[in-house]
């Protein structure tokens, strides 16, 4: 494989997690999402709700809600707030990943962490609002908030974690070597194209 990791950063509803997931088949390699979170779960002591949460979304859609972020205990943490202690050994499993296996990582700003790498294929999936708005209330069912809102809450709060702890701009083709219209491509579609790259 020319690419022997691929991280996949997607819009919410996009389809993003289903191609990562179908790559992964493809190419007979692990996916880090779920196990992620376990794995950084474990290296923290935070539970694993709270890390799947907070390591890839910030509280609200500004980043100066982490501006409020109480000091964790010293000796412990470090003095770091827990979203910065988060941070860092988020980034210590995901480049421990990287140097032991092949492997697709879904989002947590691994294009960021991975960015210094020649054999990481960096990809976004992305989609229309209309399509997403869609393809979450076939998933994910009704509301009280409409779908749209529901788009641009997770999507914002999204960036300002990126924002805030790359100093980058989520979803920036200048990030990403593949960037990949879902809506338009469908997954299977955006599936093979990934394969084929990260084949070479």
């Amino acid at each position: 494989m020319s690419f022997r990791i691929i991280t996949v950063s997607r819009e919410f509803g996009s389809g993003g997690h289903t191609v990562a997931e179908h790559v992964a088949s493809r190419l007979g390699v692990p996916i880090y999402d779920k196990d992620l979170v376990l794995r950084i779960a474990k290296e923290t002591g935070f539970a694993p709700q709270y890390v799947e949460e907070e390591s890839e979304y910030a509280r609200s859609k500004s980043v100066w809600s982490y501006a409020f972020a109480a000091p964790g205990v010293p000796g412990i943490m470090g003095g770091m707030t827990a979203p910065d202690y988060l941070w860092v050994m988020q980034r210590k499993v995901i480049l421990d990943l990287a140097e032991k296996e092949e492997c697709v990582i879904v989002g947590r700003c691994a294009d960021f962490i991975l960015r210094d790498r020649t054999d990481c294929l960096n990809v976004f999936v992305h989609a229309s609002p209309s399509f997403r708005a869609s393809r979450i209330v076939e998933l994910y069912g009704e509301s009280e908030d409409p779908p749209e809102k529901r788009l641009a809450d997770k999507d914002a709060k999204r960036r300002a974690h990126y924002r805030h702890f790359t100093g980058g701009v989520w979803g920036m083709s200048d990030n990403y070597q593949l960037s990949l219209d879902s809506g338009v491509l469908g997954i299977d579609r955006c599936t093979d194209i990934i394969v084929s790259v990260a084949r070479g």
